[in-house]
């Protein structure tokens, strides 16, 4: 089994690598990097599973057993 880590600086890899092929400038990538993993861990301080918020807020089927919902 591959160790997460070794996935994860492959994945990393390649998407530095098509950033900067596709012209951005390395320094750049590896900014925008590091500012979107510090917005994941804020996002992640404040609400540490999203999908919990999902199922609490579901919408359910409306009913249809109002007068005129059988005409």
């Amino acid at each position: 089994m591959i160790d997460w880590r070794q996935e994860f600086q492959s994945g990393l890899a390649n998407l530095v690598d098509r950033a900067v092929v596709s012209g951005a400038r390395q320094a750049d990538v590896f900014q925008a990097a590091i500012e979107q993993i510090e917005r994941l861990q804020v996002a992640n301080d404040r609400d540490p599973d999203p999908a919990d918020d999902a199922l609490e807020g579901e919408i359910e089927e409306p009913a249809n057993d109002w007068p005129a919902a059988g005409s």
